[in-house]
């Protein structure tokens, strides 16, 4: 039998370069040679990618198609699949958030393949961000909503088709497990074991912390509504009115960026609050968490998987979150951190100065946060994705 080919469907962004080169994602990159070396290690065979050109690319590297590492196929916008495009596959892997993978079980059939989903959102989350959007009348959202149901019955199909189907966080397993046949939940994040805090930093930053200087809080990621930026600067004015010493460091940027830094600036809140770019994640922002911060402040509104929550807890953070479903469900598993009502930024101020406090309970909370984000790395969160879908393809289990 001849080695499976694994052809993976995904959303990355990739824009198309003078001589045929190419502008991908670097973490994009990194992952998908990630994913070539231990597919052929688990079944000998080869793995092509099909994306679509487009998208921002904040982080991103030029390469020649030889370079990549990977068999890369772009298809200019709006280019709907065929089935020549499956052509070879034993195995399909693709996106359940994306439109345009919603109707491939035919298709994969008729190449002689198998199929797995992966999914991150719910239709819950994606009507949330819709509620969210600033930009949209009441009709738009009303339109915007019937559509987004639509999308989600042809979703649902697609899962019940597929021959399995990879979670990313609790929300998107109880939302589709039922549907699968062969579901797996994992955790996204980036943080490999070796790039996690070490005895010595979590030993320095206990110290730090019962020395009784200025709690050191973190944030990083997008600076949107959606993602609750518009509550950072609340809870920092609701900390300075119950006399708590901190600092905030803000990592990010998006539509909310310019109206805090404005704020920072004419509330003279400089010597407290500083707002950085974006920057690298493993060689700028892991070290300044490892070494410069005490807790990550999360005022994420969605039930999405985000991957901050498990990277700052591989940082040794504890984290202060709102109770969305994904982060609800991490602090019941890990006890690295606390939980507040959603929305509710006194309860979130309450829970930072309750560690500003009691900074033996914020320390012993950062310990269990990464106790669990070591049990749940980059490479063992890979490992049993990529175990599953060598399975799925041979046809054992």
């Amino acid at each position: 039998m001849p080695s499976p080919w694994l052809l993976m469907i995904a959303p990355a962004p990739v824009q198309l370069l003078p001589g045929g080169r190419l502008r991908l994602d670097v973490k994009f990159v990194e992952g998908m040679r990630l994913h070539v070396a231990q597919w052929r290690a688990l079944t000998g065979g080869g793995m092509r990618v099909i994306l679509w050109e487009g998208g921002a690319l904040p982080f991103g590297i030029d390469l020649g198609p030889e370079e990549t590492g990977f068999d890369l196929t772009v298809l200019p916008p709006g280019v709907a699949l065929t089935v020549g495009h499956l052509a070879g596959a034993r195995l399909v892997f693709a996106s359940a958030d994306m439109d345009q993978t919603l109707d491939l079980a035919p298709m994969v059939r008729a190449a002689g393949a198998r199929l797995v989903y992966a999914v991150e959102y719910t239709l819950e989350t994606r009507l949330r961000i819709l509620r969210l959007d600033g930009t949209r009348s009441g009709l738009r959202k009303l339109r915007s909503a019937l559509w987004l149901l639509g999308q989600e019955r042809r979703r649902r199909a697609a899962i019940r088709a597929a021959d399995g189907l990879q979670a990313n966080g609790w929300p998107a397993e109880a939302a589709y497990r039922r549907l699968s046949r062969d579901c797996l939940m994992y955790l996204d994040g980036r943080m490999r074991r070796a790039a996690m805090a070490d005895p010595a930093e979590m030993r320095a930053r206990a110290a730090h912390m019962t020395a009784g200087g200025p709690l050191r809080i973190v944030h990083s990621g997008r600076l949107e509504p959606m993602k609750g930026a518009q509550d950072l600067l609340p809870v920092a004015r609701a900390l300075i009115a119950r006399g708590v010493a901190f600092t905030l460091d803000i990592w990010g940027d998006g539509s909310a960026a310019p109206g805090i830094a404005r704020a920072i600036a004419a509330e003279g809140l400089g010597d407290r609050i500083r707002l950085h770019a974006p920057v690298p994640f493993d060689t700028e922002l892991v070290p300044a968490f490892r070494s410069g911060g005490d807790l990550f402040l999360s005022c994420h509104r969605q039930s999405d998987p985000s991957c901050s929550y498990i990277e700052a807890m591989g940082c040794g953070l504890a984290v202060a979150g709102y109770d969305n479903r994904m982060w609800r469900a991490l602090q019941a598993a890990s006890g690295g951190g606390r939980v507040v009502p959603m929305g509710d930024v006194a309860a979130l101020a309450d829970a930072v100065a309750g560690y500003a406090a009691r900074r033996d309970r914020l320390a012993a909370d950062a310990e269990a946060a990464l106790r669990y984000a070591q049990e749940h790395d980059f490479e063992t969160e890979f490992s049993a994705r990529m175990s599953q879908l060598a399975r799925i393809a041979i046809g054992s289990g």
